[in-house]
């Protein structure tokens, strides 16, 4: 793409430019004619707010005329300006760098300018599971996070799970690697990440050995560059283990037994034999033990539930 203001035809491309979020981008700007350097004057602006992304004049890049949001981004290829090319080199792009740039090139005799679209520059996506998680206490579970695949690991500053009703640090990514000792006391050597997976932007959580009080609002948020983003995940309705239905059923049991035994002692308590004397006997020895064993038993096993998940060894 060019642009003739007055003789001088200035160059650039004709397509729009897309780029990943906090990557960096060359926005051309050329000539083909050889300009003398006595009186040159390059600059690049925007076009939706006329805001000075950089400046060169009097032989060199003038820095400090530049908008604050591009100071320390946006740079000229100093070496090339001699021949001609006045691109612009602009990193760590922004979302908000979107939009349209002229570059204008003023010689002693002529000028031109000339225009470059950044399209889209890829944000920073987050996804997280679209339905509440449930599982049975005792169970291994997975809490998804996905951050988009064209944002690379090494872009990514940090990602971190957090349980956001107790505010508490379940497990943290830091400078390409998991730092597990950060996590807290309630989660350590129960957490981890699919290691293989992080390249492909996978950092779902693996929580092992779930417990009651596990319950709740999970965030997991990832830093790239100056932004940042997230997804939640909700773990709820944590279901019975087996053990847990087994003391269900016998606690049932032994109130259905009573019942039983109530009933059948009233039916033999209606006849006067000997027989119905010593059977309604047994079924009062049965009604004053049976449903205690059973309840003794259900309380066991509870109380072994209890002890067995709270001081379960984890696993690496």
């Amino acid at each position: 793409m060019g642009k003739n203001v007055s003789g001088l035809i200035v160059h650039s491309l004709a397509d729009p430019l897309v780029a990943p979020l906090g990557s960096s981008v060359v926005l051309p700007c050329y000539v083909d004619e050889h300009l003398l350097m006595e009186g040159l004057e390059v600059e690049w602006r925007r076009t939706d707010s006329e805001t000075l992304v950089h400046l060169y004049k009097n032989g060199e890049s003038q820095g400090q005329a530049q908008q604050q949001d591009y100071h320390d981004r946006a740079h000229f290829f100093t070496d090339e300006i001699q021949h001609g090319n006045f691109s612009l080199h602009l990193a760590n792009l922004r979302a908000e760098d979107e939009g349209r740039y002229t570059c204008k090139v003023y010689s002693q005799l002529d000028s031109g300018e000339t225009l470059v679209q950044i399209q889209d520059v890829e944000r920073l996506l987050v996804s997280g599971p679209d339905v509440s998680i449930s599982a049975f206490v005792g169970e291994d579970v997975t809490l998804n996070c996905s951050v988009d695949s064209h944002i690379t690991p090494e872009h990514i500053e940090e990602v971190s799970w957090k349980k956001t009703d107790e505010d508490i640090l379940v497990l943290l990514y830091q400078n390409n690697e998991t730092l597990s000792d950060s996590s807290d006391e309630q989660y350590r050597d129960r957490v981890e990440f699919f290691t293989d997976e992080i390249p492909k932007g996978n950092f779902s959580l693996r929580l092992k050995s779930v417990r009651s009080e596990d319950k709740g609002v999970y965030m997991c948020q990832v830093f790239a560059g100056r932004v940042s983003a997230n997804a939640t995940a909700v773990l709820e309705q944590l279901g019975f283990s087996v053990l847990h239905i087994m003391v269900l059923i016998l606690c049932i049991s032994a109130s259905g037994s009573v019942l039983l035994l109530c009933c059948l002692m009233y039916c033999r308590s209606l006849n006067n034999d000997t027989t119905a004397t010593k059977y309604v006997r047994t079924l009062g020895f049965l009604q004053a033990f049976l449903p205690n064993i059973m309840m003794f038993v259900a309380f066991f096993i509870w109380g072994f539930i209890e002890v067995s998940y709270e001081h379960e060894p984890s696993e690496i």
